[in-house]
């Protein structure tokens, strides 16, 4: 019999963890809103008994969930490891034989973003549950998705985030020129459900430039700082098709470095955005502790 073993693992939404296992438990991908829905996945219809749990996501090698806010994670999560490889191990059916992901309908339609070179591909699907930012094809060795969009001759970046992929384009095509053909694609790949990144065990290594802080070795300071820039920044610039990451806070110079993504980096207009608007709000909520916000990629 099978011995799994789940890791917790956190992402970029704070209501959705993943539980990884340390195998493969399905070759597909399944999403279930309720306990209704889940009535092919056993172990799915056990964690809606949970009444904080809101959706359930299965693939590849990870059984994903969102939450309700009326319980905080570190409250819960070793209890879902636990119920997870006990309910596996215990001879618990993940799938049943029969079990067939819905044939929902896939949309994908495109925004424009303050970015001129950036377009923004917004579907009604999951596509990750952290952001992923590429800047070549190298880097994208475990995205699928993102090596396919680098075949296009014109696709200089990719970011991809919950429910959207950022492209950023050379200066020889114009988007009307582009977007029903990138549109077309985004939503084929989905539809024939190819994976958008791949999970292993040794996750893709992160250039020295794209290491943020761990939350833990924060100061005070820092910590306020990351609150502000979740609550009020994130966001406004995912709405733009971007985001925005802590690197860290120079108590001496009370200079602030962050990392722009997606839509944000290179936009002509994020230097505005972050002098007159992050900047600014940054001094009004901890005067006197911040002189400067500067972004180390822009």
């Amino acid at each position: 019999m099978a011995n799994f073993i789940f890791s917790v693992e956190k992402t970029s939404n704070e209501s959705i963890v993943k539980f990884v296992a340390n195998q493969v438990l399905t070759n597909g991908s399944f999403e279930y809103g309720n306990i209704e829905e889940a009535q092919e996945s056993p172990l799915s219809q056990q964690l809606f008994h949970l009444p904080f749990v809101k959706k359930v996501y299965i693939t590849a090698n990870f059984v994903a969930i969102e939450k309700y806010n009326i319980v905080e994670w570190n409250e819960v999560e070793n209890g879902i490891k636990e119920r997870l490889e006990n309910f596996l191990n215990e001879g618990g059916q993940l799938l049943k034989e029969t079990a067939k992901k819905p044939n929902l309908a896939v949309e994908v339609y495109a925004e424009i973003t303050p970015n001129p070179a950036v377009m923004k591909f917004v579907s009604n699907k999951l596509l990750v549950t952290e952001d992923q930012e590429y800047k070549n094809i190298e880097e994208a060795k475990n995205s699928p998705l993102a090596q396919d969009l680098f075949n296009f001759p014109f696709i200089k970046e990719v970011f991809i985030s919950q429910n959207y992929i950022s492209i950023t384009k050379y200066d020889i095509v114009e988007w009307n020129e582009i977007t029903m053909e990138l549109r077309s694609f985004i939503r084929t790949y989905i539809l024939d459900e190819k994976p958008v990144v791949i999970i292993s065990e040794q996750k893709q290594e992160t250039t020295q430039e794209n290491k943020v802080a761990e939350p833990v070795n924060l100061d005070e300071t820092s910590e306020k700082i990351v609150a502000i820039l979740d609550e009020y920044v994130k966001p406004a610039v995912a709405s733009d098709g971007g985001n925005i990451l802590f690197k860290e806070y120079n108590p001496e110079t009370k200079v602030v470095s962050v990392i722009l993504q997606g839509a944000c980096s290179g936009c002509p207009s994020s230097t505005i955005t972050l002098k007159n608007g992050i900047e600014t709000m940054l001094k009004e909520m901890l005067p006197n502790q911040i002189e400067e916000v500067v972004a180390i990629n822009q």
